[in-house]
This record gives C-alpha cells, sequence and structure tokens, in this order.
C-alpha cells in the first residue's frame, strides 16, 4: 500500500516534537513573582498618603499593611463576608475585592476615621449601647456599612435594614442588636 501524504506516525512525531519545544520557546512566568510597583496617593480619613504598591496590593492591604489602620479586618478575603467594608467617596466598598491603585482620587474613610477625636461617631455609639458585636471581627464593616446605610436612606424599617445589610455577615449572631442600634443611630 502506497501513501501520498504524511503517515500517522510522521504526524504523531511532529506533534510530540512540537510539545517537547513549546516550553522552551516561550518565557516562564514565576508564581510570587513581583508585580511593577509605583508610588500612589491614597486619601484616607482626610489625611493624603504616598504609598509604594504593587498593582496587585488589593486596598486593604494597603490600608492595614503600608498605613498601618488595623481597624479594617481581613474576614474571608474573597468579599463574602464585608469584615473589610470601607467608604470611598461615601459609598461603601469591599476593600479586599479592589485594588488600591483604581482608588486613587477617592475619599476613603476607615472605621478609624469615623471619631471626632474622643466623639465616637453616632453609629459606634449606639453598636456599644446596644451592645452590637461579641468578638469584634465583623464589627468594623458592620459599622462602615452602617453609616452608609443610613446615608443612603435605607433604614425606615427592621426588614429594610436587614436587607441592605445582607452583605455583612456576623458570626456571633448578632443580628438584632445590630438592626436595633442602626435604626437608633437613624432617628427611627
Amino acid at each position: 500500500m502506497t501513501q501520498d501524504g504524511p503517515t500517522r506516525r510522521d504526524v504523531l512525531k511532529a506533534g510530540a516534537t512540537a510539545a517537547a519545544i513549546t516550553p522552551v520557546l516561550t518565557q516562564p512566568v514565576l508564581a510570587g513573582a513581583a508585580a511593577p510597583s509605583g508610588a500612589i496617593t491614597l486619601l484616607v480619613n482626610g489625611e493624603r498618603h504616598q504609598v509604594e504598591v504593587e498593582a496587585r496590593v488589593t486596598l486593604l492591604d494597603a490600608l492595614r499593611e503600608r498605613l498601618a489602620l488595623t481597624g479594617t479586618k481581613k474576614g474571608c478575603d474573597r468579599g463574602e463576608c464585608g469584615a473589610c467594608t470601607v467608604l470611598a467617596d461615601g459609598k461603601r466598598i469591599k476593600s479586599c475585592l479592589t485594588l488600591a491603585v483604581m482608588q486613587e482620587g477617592r475619599e476613603i474613610t476607615t472605621i478609624e476615621g469615623l471619631a471626632e477625636g474622643d466623639e465616637l461617631h453616632p453609629m459606634q455609639a449606639a453598636f456599644l449601647k446596644h451592645d452590637a458585636f461579641q468578638c469584634g471581627i465583623c464589627t468594623p464593616g458592620q459599622i462602615m456599612s452602617a453609616v452608609a446605610c443610613v446615608a443612603e436612606g435605607h433604614a425606615g424599617s427592621d426588614q429594610e435594614v436587614r436587607d441592605w445589610m445582607s452583605g455583612n455577615l456576623c458570626r456571633c449572631s448578632c443580628y438584632p442588636n445590630i438592626v436595633d442600634a442602626i435604626r437608633e443611630a437613624a432617628g427611627r
């Protein structure tokens, strides 16, 4: 039997050769290799901060590791729990889901920026009064989200508060006290 084109064996050899040399032709990408970094200016709690960050650094990590603002907590690091909630231009965001470089030029408010000197923010005072926390891991994110919830006009009823605070989890189940605190701070 005669064949005019390549045999099956020829095709298999060519495929094996191509597969063997492909890694040699491409540049390796090392896991954990440093990404390009640069200086950005973050406006946090009314103060400008020049921060050197890699492009892949989240706002949460920049706040905690570069600016030593550790009130904002890293709960799940996937945007599911809300412990990392901060305000960006008055709107709540999950700081573990946004890159620090994306927040340049925006006004960031963290839990450390709510109080006026020794005077607690009304939401912080309401959380204390209503014992709206136990372990404290979720509390900063709950308070930041609650401040935005009230500012957005979503504190008209207990159910409305529950709905608009649903992005913040409390593993200690302080939800009734959290709702009471928010409703009081909103003026019911």
